[in-house]
């Protein structure tokens, strides 16, 4: 072989194009190529399964989606729609030969009908606020849909006017709501959600109800087709007591409402049974405390007779759907930080058909999934691992079957996590704790690690063993991430959660403690290397772990909580948090704000400390951040300040701005790494 000839086979054997590709770490880029499954759809005979396939437009920074098919052996799996649009809550008709969905293909989302038989995608609508909730009728002639309706109110003051070609400054906006904007929507603008009916000829929409009441609800159409089924606050003091909802029938013909329940506490979700004769519907008696499970009950429609459906004990359940014989209900809910979906037979018992279900949170490790029941009690569902987001799966006769792999193209070819259960005990009271352990790829237990712990928010919520691009990405940095379910975790039952009621934060740090020293007795962790984060309800928890220890190198408080008398006064919900988080008001119980805020342990922090806080947060407003910063500073301990332009209490809600979260996580740790600051000390001593 001469010399050009070895050349050339030392090439073609080297060739990434050739080779086998080499795994490589999951990275920021990485972001940008995942997808996931939602709001699946079966079709009527049950051999098919619509729903939405999710992926990410880098160019955009955003999410698009679009709606595809698949059999239920998985076979056949094609798009139904394309593009760069928002193409989501696909509906079939009745007679299961057209979807109903709302797309952004026109410029603004609008409701658009697809004929399965010939693809043909008409838009009906031309609505000047976006459409939710939409819902066919029995008999497929129309469609009730949900809708914001802008009001006009003149200022009390009478101005002068302006001068013609004057620029004078913009007229004062008067304020007279107690909830006067809201994280995510910012300053509310003047008018309600009010309920609509439109012909699925398309043509004018018809308001079905009016008035200072919100009607932002799943909706369920009559049997006859003559009403239709909500839940809103319509009480005269829904501005104050805003959890008291109630499910209501409006009749079509004449726009009577009637009031179906009658109790304090939110009754919301209203479904008809598939033969018309039943109502179900999800809610709770309140009794202000801080965690309240949501159970179900049935309202015979002919009777009137109510009864409580006995489901998971002592869980909450999330969502359900009727099955088609109306005597079964599927529903999911969270149990011991997972996601199970069950099937209840009315009056019988239940049965677990999945227990992994959920994926639907990119970044971190939540609870959430989606599922839809078939006539034969088939279940497809969102199917999620630590290494996967949501796939379709389907459950039907006692066995699982994974329909979709829509991330096989970025997955197979990197070294995910390996994520582990722990289970340990608290250091406070004994208590069982259960948490995650995600392992660095390659992870060798013989070496020393850095250990990040990561806290979840809420606080009333919990993490699992799902899909997390931010711990995936934490791990991938060479970080052993530990993620666990302190006391008021949800998914653990009703006392559980509510052992930190109004005592936040309170003994959740010794679970959270516990945990870390959990891992570190098994030998793999660098105890000079300890770091701690968490986002909102965990903000809140790292700003007071670093007010009680100084064990952590660093720390980064990510939307936080830190005065909970500015807090309540300031946040979106205000009646809320000072009614079920709260024993009184500010200036009636300043102890206790003062006793659970971490601003007042403040003069005892030394660990660097970072914040990162979207700019138009609404729900901790940035002024918390600003408060604890300021604090840090006037202390000389070390602090940054990260703002997340255009971002809401949703920070990561973009691609790009979990990649700039998590690198500034990053950055600020590897900055406060023992051998960092050696090497800083070494270059000032040169």
């Amino acid at each position: 072989m001469n010399r050009l000839m070895k050349i050339a086979a030392a090439i073609l054997i080297a060739s990434p194009a050739l080779a086998e590709e080499q795994p490589t770490n999951f990275s920021y880029e990485d972001v940008f190529n995942l997808e996931y499954a939602s709001d699946p759809q079966f079709s009527n005979d049950g051999k098919s399964i619509y729903y939405v396939r999710n992926s990410m437009n880098k160019m955009a920074d955003n999410k698009r989606a679009n709606l595809w098919r698949i059999s239920a052996d998985g076979k056949d799996h094609r798009p139904l729609t394309s593009g760069d649009y928002a193409d989501y809550s696909p509906r079939l008709s009745p007679d299961g030969k057209t979807i109903a969905f709302i797309s952004s293909r026109s410029g603004s989302p609008q409701i658009h009908l697809l004929w399965l038989d010939n693809g043909q995608n008409l838009q009906i609508s031309h609505l000047p606020k976006s459409p939710s909730n939409i819902q066919w009728s029995r008999d497929g002639k129309q469609i009730a849909f949900t809708m914001f309706v802008p009001e006009s109110k003149p200022l009390p003051v009478e101005l002068p006017g302006a001068p013609e070609g004057a620029e004078w400054a913009k007229s004062p906006q008067f304020i007279d709501r107690s909830i006067y904007r809201a994280d995510g929507m910012g300053y509310l603008k003047q008018g309600h959600t009010q309920i609509f009916v439109i012909s699925r000829e398309g043509g004018t929409p018809r308001q079905l109800t009016s008035g200072e009441f919100d009607h932002n609800s799943s909706l369920a159409w009559s049997k006859n087709n003559d009403a239709i089924y909500f839940s809103a606050n319509r009480h005269p003091d829904h501005e104050i007591e805003l959890m008291n909802s109630e499910i209501y029938r409006v009749n079509l013909k004449d726009g009577d409402i009637e009031q179906i329940t009658e109790r304090f506490g939110p009754d919301h979700h209203p479904q008809i049974s598939p033969d018309g004769k039943k109502l179900a519907y999800l809610g709770f008696e309140d009794q202000r405390l801080g965690y309240q499970q949501h159970s179900m009950r049935i309202i015979d429609l002919g009777s009137g007779e109510s009864r409580k459906v006995q489901t998971a004990k002592d869980r909450s359940i999330s969502s359900y759907h009727w099955l088609g014989d109306s005597k079964r209900i599927a529903y999911s809910y969270d149990d011991q930080g997972s996601t199970k979906i069950a099937i209840k037979k009315i009056g019988g018992s239940d049965t677990v058909v999945a227990s992994d279900a959920g994926g639907l949170s990119l970044g971190r490790p939540y609870s959430g999934t989606h599922f839809a029941t078939s006539k034969r009690g088939a279940i497809a569902y969102t199917q999620t691992n630590p290494q996967h987001p949501a796939e379709l799966a389907l459950a039907h006769n006692g066995k699982v079957k994974a329909l979709t792999s829509l991330n096989n193209d970025v997955m197979p070819l990197r070294n995910m996590a390996r994520v582990e259960e722990i289970n340990y005990k608290s250091s406070f009271d004994g208590r069982d704790i259960q948490g995650w352990v995600a392992y660095p790829p390659n992870f060798d237990p013989k070496k020393k690690y850095p250990l990040l712990l990561e806290i979840h928010g809420g606080p009333f919520s919990n993490y699992g063993p799902r899909f997390a691009a931010e711990v995936q990405l934490f791990a991938a940095a060479g970080y052993v991430v530990l993620y666990t379910n302190p006391r008021g975790s949800t998914s653990y039952g009703h006392e559980f959660a509510n052992l930190i009621h109004h005592n936040y934060p309170s003994q959740d740090y010794d679970d959270l403690m516990a945990g870390v020293d959990a891992v570190i007795n098994q030998g793999f962790i660098d105890e000079e290397q300890l770091f701690v984060t968490g986002g909102s309800g965990g903000g809140t928890l790292t700003a007071w772990i670093i007010g009680k220890t100084d064990r952590f190198r660093a720390a980064v408080v990510a939307k936080p909580v830190i005065n909970w008398e500015s807090f309540v006064l300031t946040a979106d919900y205000s009646r809320f948090f000072t009614k079920y988080w709260f024993s009184g008001m500010p200036w009636e119980k300043p102890e206790e704000y003062r006793r659970r805020s971490p601003l007042t342990y403040v003069g005892n922090v030394t660990t660097p400390t970072m914040l990162l806080t979207g700019e138009e947060d609404y729900r901790t407003p940035m002024s918390e951040t600003e408060q604890f910063y300021q604090a840090l500073k006037l202390n000389d301990v070390e602090a940054a300040m990260v703002r997340i332009p255009g971002a809401s209490h949703s920070i990561a809600a973009r691609p790009s701005q979990m990649i700039a979260k998590v690198a500034s996580i990053l950055y600020w740790f590897e900055q406060h790494k023992p051998d960092r600051e050696n090497a800083n000390e070494n270059l000032a001593g040169n």
